[in-house]
């Protein structure tokens, strides 16, 4: 299951790569696609990374923030990001509060579930089947 599409997105506050603070409340006014995923460094997540990284400018040219969230620690998320030269952020949810919040929660880990959270923070959009080859050209066909 997801989060039904229209709902106010659950708020959060957790660390990035980079160790700041990021949280929704912060994020209020921009489109924001936040996708969650298993784990660093593998192989169907790093494609979906990579994606977001090959999609960049797209993103930015519409005003729109990406995160990545997995239960990973900034160490995993900074060696990860790292390696693949990934422009946005990646969230820290090492309790999986927010995964849960958003109903990506696996037990131990991030279920492949993404999220287009709009400027009024509510979700336009949420995508539960995803190929993680074409997830963030996907995503940009479907924002209009």
């Amino acid at each position: 299951m997801a989060l039904d599409v229209g709902a106010v997105a659950p708020e959060f506050t957790v660390k990035d790569t980079t160790g700041q603070t990021v949280s929704l409340a912060a994020l209020a006014g921009q489109r924001v696609v936040l996708y969650f995923y298993p784990k660093d460094d593998t192989p169907g997540c790093t494609k979906e990374a990579c994606g977001f990284r090959d999609n960049w400018d797209q993103y930015l040219s519409k005003g729109i923030q990406v995160y990545g969230v997995s239960a990973d620690n900034e160490s995993s998320h900074q060696a990860f990001t790292a390696k693949f030269n990934l422009p946005f952020p990646l969230l820290a949810d090492t309790d999986g509060k927010v995964a849960q919040a958003y109903d990506a929660w696996g037990g131990g880990y991030a279920k492949r579930i993404t999220y287009v959270i709009g400027p009024d923070g509510t979700i336009e959009q949420a995508f539960t089947s995803v190929n993680t080859s074409t997830h963030a050209d996907d995503i940009l066909a479907s924002i209009k």
